[in-house]
């Protein structure tokens, strides 16, 4: 394990680096065999465009990495999304194959709840909500979408954010509940995720992400702490089925060893074990399964996860009961494409550790 440290404490000091600082937290069976922070939460104050570098904050204001600094989890908010969904098929209240269209109208025929938590719905990646802050503005352009899909009528995979804002809305007209209160009452609360929410969040303790603005980003909003970088999920309210969440990777591991437990974390029960195979069986539903790109050597034998856009990433290991957490703010002080090699090394060298080990 201390490969897998030592490689991410560099994370920060690279040439260029890959994030301003990072948290990392494995762990097999109910033994967590390392955790460790580099670098730092926040550093700068903005982007100079001109001269393409971040503008460093007065030295005595950057706030180092703490193994329980929060993250803006990005994309890895689907994730709870799709648990959630879970969680309505295991209680007889949604089915699989359900189409889309007995709660959504406006859905095309063919899209059920599996295309959707399989991206196999045809819909685009996404749609501009951020130019359209009404509500009524915005489900017209889902509405328009979900009507004539872009991929056509026999789409393969193609991953949209679309799906889980649709499945966000499925499971509020079905239960009657917000997206946010669904999560807390049937995964974090059960779990006591207390670290885990949605935003937005005093900026104490919290990583910064983007300095956002034009022509880089899809909304002028400055430095971005606390609230949801995602430009959509922010549009949306900040409670949307693709982004929005934020959590400590402390958090994440419960949420992982629950799920490598069949879907119980000591007293608590979130799903059985067949609801949790739905999810991470191949193809998986919500999780991305067997993906060398972030996975590493771990990849090739079920191995389940997902990354997020501001540099967060989890992945589970059914077959050694292992799991890695990996948290960073590739994104501050603005986005940019880092890759995925170090996640994809960081899990390369846990499961060599787990090799060795036996």
């Amino acid at each position: 394990m201390e490969r897998l440290v030592s490689g991410v404490r560099a994370l920060p000091d690279g040439r260029p680096p890959w994030c301003a600082g990072a948290v990392v937290l494995a762990g097999r069976g109910p033994v967590v065999a390392a955790e460790a922070a580099a670098g730092w939460a926040v550093r700068y104050g903005s982007y100079d465009p001109e001269r393409d570098r971040g503008v460093e904050l007065p030295r005595d204001l950057w706030e180092p990495m703490r193994v329980g600094t929060v993250f803006d989890l990005a994309s890895l908010s689907k994730l709870f999304t799709a648990i959630a969904v879970v969680q309505q098929v295991e209680r007889g209240r949604l089915a699989l194959d359900e189409p889309a269209a007995a709660h959504l109208p406006a859905f095309a025929p063919g899209i059920t709840v599996r295309r959707l938590l399989g991206h196999t719905s045809g819909l685009a990646p996404e749609l501009p909500f951020h130019d359209h802050r009404e509500r009524t503005a915005q489900l017209a352009l889902l509405w328009a979408e979900a009507a004539a899909p872009s991929g056509g009528p026999h789409p393969g995979y193609g991953y949209s954010d679309l799906n889980l804002i649709a499945l966000q809305l499925i499971l509020e007209r079905l239960t009657g509940h917000r997206l946010d209160a669904l999560i807390r009452a049937g995964i974090t609360g059960p779990l006591g995720m207390a670290s885990t929410s949605y935003g937005p969040l005093g900026p104490q303790g919290v990583a910064a992400t983007e300095d956002q603005r034009r022509p880089w980003a899809k909304a002028n909003r400055g430095m971005v702490r606390g609230e949801v970088h995602d430009e959509n999920a922010w549009a949306l309210g900040g409670v949307a089925g693709h982004a929005g969440l934020f959590s400590t990777a402390q958090d994440l591991a419960v949420l992982c060893r629950a799920l490598l437990n069949g879907g119980a974390y000591g007293t608590a029960r979130i799903l059985g074990p067949d609801a949790v195979a739905a999810l991470l069986d191949p193809p998986g539903l919500g999780f991305g399964v067997d993906q060398p790109h972030f996975m590493g050597e771990l990849a090739g034998r079920g191995a389940a996860g997902h990354t997020g856009f501001t540099g967060t990433s989890l992945v589970l290991d059914r077959a050694t009961d292992t799991f890695l957490v990996l948290l960073a703010n590739t994104v501050h002080p603005r986005r940019r494409d880092g890759g995925s090699a170090p996640r994809a090394l960081a899990a390369t060298r846990l499961a060599r550790a787990v090799a060795h080990a036996g």
